[in-house]
C-alpha cells in the first residue's frame, strides 16, 4: 500500500502562488508515476498534471499548460505542484494520486491522497 498526504492548500487572490506538496510512504517513491488532479464543487474530478517515474517526463492539462509545473525529489518521496498565476476557475480540492505504471490512464490510478483544498478569491 502507498499513502499520499497532501499540503500547502489555502486560501490565496488570483494572480498568486500557491506550492501544493505530496510526501508518499509504502514503497520506493522512483517506482511510482505522480499525478494532481483536482475536484472543484458539483463538478468531476479532473486531471491536472502528471510525472513519470522513469525520465521524469511531464504532461499537464491544456488550462493550467504555461501556469502550473509538476516536479519531484526522490530523496524526499514528495511530489510538488508549484501553481502560478492562479485564477478563481482554479478553486478545487486537489489530490495527489500514485501509480506503479509508467503511463496510467488518468482516470485511474490506483493511490489517492484525501486532498487538500485551494481557495482563489476573486
Amino acid at each position: 500500500q502507498v499513502q499520499l498526504v497532501e499540503s500547502g492548500g489555502g486560501l490565496v487572490q488570483t494572480g498568486g502562488s500557491l506550492r501544493l506538496s505530496c510526501t508518499a510512504s509504502g514503497r520506493t517513491f522512483s517506482s511510482l508515476t505522480m499525478g494532481w488532479f483536482r475536484q472543484a464543487q458539483g463538478k468531476e474530478r479532473e486531471f491536472v498534471a502528471t510525472i513519470k517515474r522513469i525520465g521524469g517526463s511531464t504532461d499537464y492539462a491544456d488550462s493550467v499548460k504555461g501556469r502550473f509545473a509538476i516536479s519531484r525529489d526522490n530523496a524526499k518521496n514528495t511530489v510538488y505542484l508549484q501553481m502560478n498565476s492562479l485564477k478563481p476557475e482554479d478553486t478545487a480540492v486537489y489530490y495527489c494520486a500514485a501509480d506503479p505504471a509508467l503511463h496510467p490512464p488518468r482516470s485511474k490510478y490506483d493511490y489517492w491522497g484525501q486532498g487538500t483544498q485551494v481557495t482563489v478569491s476573486s
